[in-house]
């Protein structure tokens, strides 16, 4: 197979133009490769993925209601998903990616799918034959009505004739929110946006002629999705993939398929990285050789110094260099990517008192005496996105410095969200005191210095005791660090109202790790005493539960608030319990 070059889509449509474009142009060129967990490879060239596209819109078109009825995407992560996604755009039907329903957790996974089912009111489920049984049956049981489960792998080979449709203007993609503050809303996003988005990513990573990707991330979540597929295929460069059950069970697979296929560009959560310092060895890493990488990202929640720093000296010895870390921002609601550096410029970050770090306060150097927290810079926005920060209340626009909540406004902004007038324009329209507008607020806070963005937290998030505001970041990492026996990346801190002395308590929720031997008690009396000294703020409650049984959303990232809804309903499941007397 011939390799690719980087060059841009010559002409403004949508990503069904785009792909035909690259099969008429580079029918040979291999476009997508998919490692499986046995290390077997499948590769896709432009013109096979076009072909498997076609086919798809064909049978698509069949069955599908209408153009404006979305069709819901439920596949294992691999080239089958990729055939579904790009049939709906030949088709100019909605594509509505999520996760596939898991054998083992359905209790878990199952009412996430029937909410976006009963949202989006699709009528037409794409997938593979080996899961359509599954879903045949959870259809029959629980709901009320069926949509059709159209297997992609069992349709021939009609779809020659099938020609790209769809304005850009019209919604290609229902992106559903993960939900790490709420329920799922589908964030509706046109090709324009889409491809608006991509551009900047392009422009943002410095994508050029020898670019490649590698990346792990789930494709249903906007920065699998986005950044690991429809940007490759918008720029022209080659993507190589494996599944994220792949990466958590095995977390140097990553890292080797980097290795091996000298990819460019490559990244994921905070939690990524962490977990490959856990499972480094001096033999495991031994033959990894990662010079390659220009871009390692780094976002979709809070982005750590201190793991960056880890990180970039256990793999040094691997070549790895510490400046292609790429702190960046983004959101579903802005398409992707809203803020992000240059590549190999390294990163910065500030070293500011904790107490302040609320709305309208300033970011300022700490006293020796006080708390304060090292935050990370994400960079600037792109040349056509403006940001501001903003006080939600009085929605006057701050200067560089004061902590507000951050709004934005470019092309890549979605309408709104589906079937959600209200919320949409809540979140969509709004306008500052003097009037200027529409912005997407995003609902999280930060503060601009030189410039730069830099996030502190979530507006819904925060925790108010005693007139104070906690971040339950902060509070989660103090445990983290200083816990033996919980599970990174596997706790949520929140507050619950005291109705009596009209005052909030805070809840601590763990996982323990399966593999101390600590007493829970033990692990619960640290947990209290770090918060207590670390943070300054006494928990009213810890609870220890299982593992793998906290909530967390499509990307990884803990839900605090169904984490907080369980604990007030009794419905946690509970190895040990401590609560403050009253």
């Amino acid at each position: 197979m011939t390799s690719t070059g980087w060059s841009g889509v010559s002409a403004p449509g949508t990503f069904a133009h785009a792909l035909r474009e690259r099969a008429t142009r580079s029918p040979d060129v291999v476009g997508f490769r998919f490692v499986a967990e046995d290390e077997t490879v499948e590769e896709c060239t432009y013109a096979e993925l076009d072909t498997r596209a076609r086919t798809v819109a064909a049978g698509l078109l069949e069955r599908a209601e209408g153009r404006d009825d979305p069709a819901l995407l439920l596949f294992a992560p691999g080239l089958d998903y990729l055939a579904g996604l790009f049939g709906c755009f030949y088709a100019g039907v909605p594509a509505v990616p999520a996760f596939p329903p898991d054998p083992t957790r359905l209790s878990r996974t199952l009412p996430r799918l029937a909410a976006i089912i009963e949202d989006t009111g699709s009528a037409v489920i794409l997938t593979t034959t080996d899961i359509k049984p599954l879903i045949e049956q959870w259809l029959e049981t629980t709901l009320g009505r069926a949509p059709r489960v159209l297997a992609t792998d069992e349709l021939g080979s009609e779809g020659a004739g099938i020609e790209p449709a769809a304005p850009r203007g019209l919604p290609a993609l229902l992106q559903y929110t993960s939900g790490s503050t709420s329920l799922p809303r589908g964030v509706v996003l046109s090709h324009a946006q889409l491809m608006d988005n991509c551009r900047d990513i392009g422009r943002g990573f410095g994508i050029h002629a020898d670019s490649s990707g590698a990346l792990w991330l789930p494709p249903y979540h906007d920065m699998g999705l986005i950044g690991g597929i429809l940007t490759p295929l918008f720029s022209g460069i080659p993507a190589t993939l494996t599944s994220p059950v792949t990466f958590l069970r095995r977390p140097l697979s990553w890292l080797r398929m980097v290795s091996r296929y000298r990819a460019t560009i490559t990244g994921g959560p905070n939690f990524a990285y962490e977990l490959c310092l856990r499972r480094a060895t001096d033999e495991n890493v031994e033959g990894l050789d990662l010079s390659s990488i220009e871009v390692t990202f780094t976002g979709a929640e809070p982005v750590r110094a201190q793991t960056m720093a880890r990180f970039a000296e256990r793999f040094g010895v691997c070549g790895f260099r510490a400046e292609s870390f790429y702190p960046c921002y983004g959101l579903a609601e802005a398409t992707l990517f809203v803020t992000g550096g240059a590549p190999l410029d390294g990163w910065r970050s500030v070293q500011v008192a904790s107490e302040p770090l609320d709305v309208d306060g300033d970011a300022r150097p700490a006293a020796a005496s006080e708390l304060s927290r090292q935050l990370v810079s994400c960079g600037r926005p792109g040349p056509d996105t403006r940001l501001l920060i903003v006080d939600p209340d009085s929605r006057e626009p701050l200067g560089s410095g004061k902590v507000g909540e951050i709004w934005v406004a470019s092309p890549s902004v979605a309408e709104g969200y589906w079937r959600r007038p209200t919320e949409s324009a809540a979140t969509f329209g709004e306008k500052t005191a003097a009037g200027e507008g529409p912005f997407l607020r995003t609902g999280d806070l930060g503060f601009l210095r030189d410039g730069e963005l830099f996030v502190t937290g979530r507006m819904k998030d925060l925790i108010v005791i005693n007139g104070r505001n906690y971040h339950p970041a902060d509070i989660e990492l103090a445990c983290e660090n200083s816990v033996p026996g919980i599970r990174r990346n596997c706790g949520a801190a929140f507050s619950i109202e005291d109705a009596e002395k009209s005052t909030e308590r805070l809840v601590l929720v763990y996982e323990v790790d399966p593999g101390s031997d600590r007493p829970h008690q033990d692990i619960v009396d640290d947990i209290r005493r770090s918060v207590s000294m670390g943070c300054s703020v006494p928990p009213y409650a810890v609870v220890l539960i299982p593992p793998r049984t906290i909530h967390k959303t499509s990307s990884g990232k803990v839900q605090r608030w169904m984490a907080r809804r369980c604990y007030l309903a009794g419905e946690l499941e509970e190895l040990t319990r401590w609560e403050a007397a009253a």
